[in-house]
């Protein structure tokens, strides 16, 4: 695991919404800063589909000193997600009733159900109280959940996303499974520990890449410009073939497809309601953050997300970058945050 990320066995078991048990469920997480007395002076981090707890890794430029995750007022958390292949339960996990890993014998779970994970972690360490929760992509999902599921939370940050995943999002990521499942590795899930479908991980990591930036990006990248040394290689395919040996070198398939379908699940209103009702009953305030260039979650979805919510308000990141800019474009995250949490946060003695 990454340098500070620690383990914690829950001290109750944990019952996904299917109604599978995990009997002695673990979640990784990594914190900064100091806790209060009052215990309620925490910032929670949700992490994207192939993120982990090491957040100061992955938004760095918001740990940089004038950045929004002031460690000397805040106690800033970030869990890894139940499902994921960085230290919490997940398929790779062995399961104590057959003493062998659950692998495809994993269930499959919602976005609900990765909150509700946090939450028993949240309550074990007696946390009162969580000034604001921020989280992009996949991450922004949880973040918007906790505003409905978590009184403790006072203010919530969800970034490049929307109110449920649409049938655009859903049927890229479905493509991207398919191209795992077409791998003769994939074995219905059931491979070894590092003889997985590492061909259809790759796969599934370009066609993610493309929805992740967009064509202005890649044009000034690339152009039509060959990769040196070779006469029949494009720039943007070496691009595109290391982006996807990165990933299988640090990711596992199976977590890969729990996780996208998990990300499929994403829709506050399901068995809730109507979305006009659910996050109009959400009072606290949302600072619903979009960008420009994003063809995976296009800024529609968050300016419909910031009037249906009860306190809702939109700022917009400028960016060439697509979907990836929040995690590029930090000093405009910054300052699109700060004031925000200017404006509504409420002062807690450290």
């Amino acid at each position: 695991m990454n340098e500070g990320v620690k383990q914690y066995q829950l001290q109750q078991e944990f019952v996904t919404e299917s109604g599978f048990t995990f009997p002695d469920p673990v979640i990784a997480y990594k914190t900064w800063g100091k806790l209060n007395k009052a215990r309620d002076n925490v910032i929670l981090i949700c992490h994207a589909l192939t993120g982990n707890a090491a957040a100061d890794e992955w938004f760095p430029g918001l740990f940089q000193p004038g950045g929004i995750l002031d460690t000397d007022r805040y106690y800033v958390i970030c869990t890894n997600v139940l499902g994921s292949c960085y230290g919490s339960t997940g398929p790779w996990t062995t399961d104590p009733r057959t003493g062998n890993p659950y692998r495809a014998d994993f269930p499959d779970i919602t976005i609900r159900d990765i909150v509700r994970y946090q939450q028993q972690f949240l309550d074990e360490f007696d946390i009162r109280g969580i000034e604001t929760v921020i989280g992009g992509s996949m991450g922004g999902m949880q973040a918007l959940e906790f505003s409905i599921m978590d009184e403790r939370v006072r203010s919530a940050v969800p970034i490049a996303m929307g109110k449920a995943h649409t049938s655009w999002q859903i049927g890229i990521s479905h493509a991207q499974r398919q191209a795992i499942f077409a791998d003769p590795n994939w074995n219905d899930g059931y491979y070894e520990k590092g003889d997985g479908p590492s061909e259809g991980l790759s796969a599934a990591r370009m066609m993610a890449m493309i929805s992740y930036r967009c064509q202005q990006d890649f044009e000034n990248k690339f152009g039509r410009d060959l990769q040196e040394g070779h006469d029949d290689l494009f720039q943007v395919e070496s691009y595109l073939n290391y982006q996807g040996q990165k990933l299988v070198n640090r990711f596992d398939a199976l977590t890969y497809v729990y996780l996208t379908w998990a990300m499929d699940t994403h829709d506050v209103a399901r068995n809730r309601g109507s979305y006009s009702e659910i996050l109009g009953e959400v009072d606290i305030p949302v600072l619903v953050i979009g960008i420009n260039s994003d063809l995976l979650y296009p800024v529609n979805e968050q300016k419909e997300l910031a009037q249906l919510l009860g306190n809702g308000h939109y700022e917009e990141i400028t960016s060439e970058y697509g979907h990836d800019a929040f995690l590029i474009e930090f000093d405009q995250l910054n300052n699109i945050i700060k004031p925000f949490l200017s404006t509504y946060k409420t002062h807690h003695a450290v």
